[in-house]
């Protein structure tokens, strides 16, 4: 299929809200054609295409965990999109289950669920996704979103920070199994961000404290973000690949 001249063709997961709809705005806003994609909040995502600027935005569906709904997602995206051009792996979930305060039979379900999404569900993404851009002839652009988790530890979400970890491994693994092919995979690694899904941890004193980690006294908003995913998408970016760009105000620091 010969791609559309209107701006480049964008896939972000998770895309219902949060970084993910800053996400999709901020592509938007460039003159892309986003495929907004959501797990359960299909009215959600609706919204956020909805209010996209431009035009040729879709909505699409999947559980990232079925591993069937994703491939026929992403067939989708790009049928209508004439092909993908740029990826966003940002869809994740949040399960609490510190290990001193799980039963076994919790500390299972924690596992499964946060890695069928975080991990496989992205990974899954990424290979149906991959297949239409070599499909295309090459080029295109992936960035996955991990977090500041997966380098300082997540105490009572372990299995969200190893794999948020294990994302950053995947990627690099794919920065070189796919430079060949002008496909550049990069990441960005978040502290707290502004979005609804952090709205509780980041009230009251607990939000305060959260803030006063970074020596700016705040935490990122989603835009800021997004912009640097619209970043690593550039051609610009291109050289970059296989790197990870922290986005947490110097609230933790890696060498």
């Amino acid at each position: 299929m010969t791609r559309s001249t209107r701006g480049r063709a964008i896939l972000v997961t998770g895309a219902s809200r949060g970084i993910g709809a800053a996400t999709a705005r901020a592509f938007a806003s460039a003159g892309d054609r986003v495929a907004v994609h959501y797990g359960r909040s299909a009215d959600r995502a609706e919204a956020v295409a909805a209010s996209l600027p431009g035009s040729g935005h879709l909505v699409v569906g999947a559980d990232l965990a079925d591993a069937d709904a994703v491939r026929a997602m992403v067939d989708a995206a790009a049928e209508r999109l004439g092909g993908l051009d740029v990826l966003v792996n940002n869809a994740g979930v949040f399960l609490a289950h510190p290990i001193a305060g799980t039963t076994y039979e919790e500390w299972q379900v924690a596992w499964h669920e946060t890695l069928a999404v975080n991990l496989v569900g992205a990974a899954n993404v990424t290979w149906c996704t991959v297949q239409h851009m070599l499909r295309d002839g090459g080029g295109g652009h992936i960035v996955n979103v991990s977090s500041r988790g997966a380098f300082r530890g997540e105490p009572t979400h372990p299995a969200y920070g190893a794999s948020k970890a294990a994302i950053i491994a995947f990627g690099q693994s794919l920065a070189r199994a796919l430079g060949p092919h002008e496909i550049s995979v990069t990441a960005v690694a978040p502290g707290f961000v502004e979005t609804d899904m952090a709205k509780e941890a980041l009230a009251g004193a607990e939000g305060d404290r959260r803030r006063a980690e970074s020596p700016l006294g705040r935490i990122a908003t989603a835009e800021e973000v997004a912009a640097a995913i619209v970043f690593l998408s550039s051609p610009a970016a291109t050289i970059a690949s296989g790197s990870v760009l922290d986005i947490n105000g110097a609230s933790h620091l890696r060498m």
